[in-house]
């Protein structure tokens, strides 16, 4: 597999894990006192955030990304759907 699908499953995987962080983990919570449903998904998404973010500063260099680019990459990961948005635009296009 090469990075740059190695990157698209990451990001996917990142999109997927911040919503259900956002969508049922914290709901769980705070309605639910249930905070273990944080704790697990948190460390997952924040597992695949940092690696998500690696990837983009890795192919920034290693696909000749520009600035802005690899900045709109990492700007996404932090943005409910951001990843999926910046596939279908910036990542499937190249």
């Amino acid at each position: 597999m090469n990075m740059l699908k190695a990157f698209r499953v990451v990001g996917y995987s990142e999109g997927v894990s911040f919503l259900l962080l956002l969508g049922i983990a914290m709901p769980l919570k705070y309605m639910l006192d249930y905070p273990m449903a944080v704790t697990v998904v948190g460390a997952i998404h924040g597992g695949l955030f940092v690696l998500y973010c690696m990837m983009v500063v890795y192919l920034k260099f290693n696909q000749n990304w520009s600035i802005t680019k690899a900045a709109l990459g990492i700007l996404a990961s932090v943005l409910p759907f951001g990843p999926f948005v910046f596939d279908a635009k910036a990542v499937r296009s190249q």
